[in-house]
């Protein structure tokens, strides 16, 4: 793997050897580490992560900070073994708004740990730590176990899930949701980013599997599952432990800048404490605590401090020498001239980039430029490039260089899709008009119980003209979708059977390939005719579409080339087109001259 090739770089570093040494040693006290910047930060807790047999908690200090540097850690590790532990609050406790993703994040992260797990990196900051959480005892007293084979009956498991607090749905689409259907019961526990699917044979369970809020499909089988209710519900007097408490007492603590830390935390602990004596916010101030508090917690385990000067008391201190990357400000002259400046003294040049396109163009740019350029490409990414004079290394981002925006994600977040999604399905008034994309527009007439080779399950129901009733599995979800219209008449509806739905797509492909027809004769006619060539692409053309922010896909690559090939013939044009089902079959024609 590139990633490891790139790491595999920092092996022979004499800052890494010894920060090792000193991890492993059994002398006390804490170790300060400077110098370092950008991604060698993580470069640098991932190549101590792989040599050590610990678990790793990096503190950082914005939480911005933290997620790029879970996102660095993940391109390096993979997600196997790198979690993110965020706030349960979208912002922080001040402002008491909840985000069911981040609970689950958390949840997943203190389950992790219950479990006895020993080897792991877990990124956070000061807004999260600084939240209490639920015993070990309380959260193994709140987890319900459920394998494979085992006996229960799913009366049991609603009457738990009551209990839990969980909220019974038609369909389940958030974390703390659960919906029974016969001998099927769909259940969303905060403990993973899917929901889970049981299947009883009589009281046995026969089959796991994780599913698609988006389709309700399958997504993989699972032998168990634990199923826990929403931790931040549980009492006040349940919830008094500190994340460290969960930690293995050989953990390994990094927090960068601990000063800043210490300070952020106490401040929005003295805001926390403003606000619920003022009356603005009720029952904070006992589930979060002070920096000072903070720290002592962290000081139980074998910290590594990453900052210029040490906050916290250092036994040993590792110095080493990296800066930041340049900036080029999208001066391609000026990083071939660096480029050949590091080649000349001694330092390999990596650029780093998630895409291949993006390479590419670097390397066509360069070659125009000065084809002498040379740097060593790797599909990576990190956030922030670097130089190591150590090691006479120099890795740079293609975003930094191009003045792009690096987006960072947090495993977890849900994806939105075109076809119907289960919240938009009970947010579905009877009446409204869906399409099926076989059977066309009908009226969405509610949710009801339809016996199925012997089973009863969840169908939602279509009405026709003349009411004839279509019903749709929820395994078909992906074949149905909202309709949309910017007219405002009412759409026409069929009879079920009758063909029409049939025959007015076939109509509306017809008068599409009739449109076709005439654009291919007219453009006939104009391909007779001469018209300009335009020049091949330059590096200024190369550098404007590296500069975009979001990456083309296979095929629009294709057409773009295809385009640009005709461009340079004097007598080429194109037909663009392209078909797309809204609400009815319908086409979009976009022509264009070129040439």
């Amino acid at each position: 793997m590139k990633e490891i090739l790139l790491t595999d770089h920092f092996n022979s570093h004499p800052g890494l050897a010894d920060l090792l040494e000193a991890i492993n040693s059994p002398a006390p006290g804490g170790i300060l580490i400077s110098g370092l910047t950008g991604s060698s930060k993580a470069i640098a807790v991932s190549r101590i992560f792989r040599e050590t047999q610990h678990m790793h908690v990096v503190i950082s200090p914005e939480k911005e900070d933290a997620a790029y540097f879970y996102n660095d850690l993940v391109s390096l590790l993979g997600d196997e073994w790198v979690f993110f532990f965020p706030s349960t609050y979208k912002r922080s406790v001040l402002y008491e708004q909840t985000e069911p993703a981040n609970i689950v994040l958390r949840t997943e992260v203190l389950n992790l740990l219950s479990s006895g797990k020993r080897k792991g990196i877990i990124v956070t900051y000061p807004e999260s730590l600084m939240e209490k959480v639920i015993s070990r005892r309380n959260l193994k007293k709140n987890t319900l176990a459920i394998a494979k084979g085992d006996k229960l009956s799913s009366g049991f498991i609603e009457a738990l899930l009551h209990e839990y607090n969980f909220e019974r749905v038609d369909f389940v689409y958030e974390p703390g949701q659960y919906s029974i259907r016969g001998s099927i019961v769909d259940v969303f526990s905060f403990s993973s980013d899917l929901p889970c699917r049981i299947d009883f044979f009589g009281d046995e369970v026969e089959t796991i599997r994780t599913f698609s809020t988006e389709d309700q499909l399958s997504v993989r089988s699972l032998d168990s599952i634990q199923i826990i209710p929403n931790i931040q519900d549980i009492s006040v007097e349940e919830i008094s432990d500190s994340f460290t408490d969960f930690l293995p007492p050989s953990a390994i603590v990094w927090i960068e800048d601990a000063a800043f830390v210490k300070e952020k935390t106490n401040s929005i602990y003295d805001q926390t404490v403003e606000r619920e004596t003022s009356g603005q916010i009720t029952g904070r101030k006992e589930l979060v605590m002070t920096g000072s508090r903070l720290m002592e917690e962290c000081l139980r385990f074998r910290i590594v401090e990453m900052a210029r000067q040490a906050f916290l008391e250092a036994a040993t201190r590792i110095s080493f020498r990296t800066e930041p990357q340049p900036v080029f400000n999208k001066n391609f002259e000026l990083l071939s001239e660096k480029l050949r400046t590091n080649k000349a003294e001694g330092y390999e040049t990596y650029i780093v980039s998630e895409s291949q396109s993006q390479i590419d163009r670097l390397k066509d740019i360069f070659t125009e430029i000065n084809p002498d350029t040379g740097f060593t490409p790797m599909i990576v990414s990190l956030h922030s490039g670097f130089t190591d004079h150590d090691l006479k290394v120099c890795i740079y981002t293609d975003h930094q260089i191009f003045d792009r925006y690096h987006k960072f994600r947090i495993r977890g977040y849900f994806t939105r899709k075109e076809s119907v999604s289960v919240k938009e399905l009970t947010g579905l008034n009877p009446g409204d008009y869906v399409v099926h994309i076989d059977h066309g527009i009908g009226r969405f007439g509610g949710l009801e119980k339809i016996e199925v080779n012997g089973r009863l399950q969840e169908a939602i129901k279509l009405v026709y003209r003349d009411n004839d009733i279509l019903y749709v599995g929820i395994h078909n979800l992906h074949r149905i979708s909202k309709y949309k219209s910017g007219e405002n008449s009412p759409p026409k509806i069929y009879k079920l059977g009758s063909g029409a739905w049939l025959k007015l797509k076939q109509a509306t492909k017809k008068r599409v390939k009739d449109i076709a027809r005439d654009l291919i004769q007219l453009y006939a006619k104009r391909m007779a005719s001469d018209g300009y060539a335009f020049s091949p692409d330059s590096y200024l053309q190369r550098e404007l579409e590296a500069s975009f922010i979001y990456e083309d896909t296979p095929d629009q690559v294709s057409a773009s080339e295809a385009v640009k090939k005709d461009m340079e013939l004097p007598t080429a044009s194109r037909l663009l087109y392209w078909y797309r089902q809204l609400s009815w079959p319908c086409s979009t024609i976009k022509h264009s001259r070129r040439g």
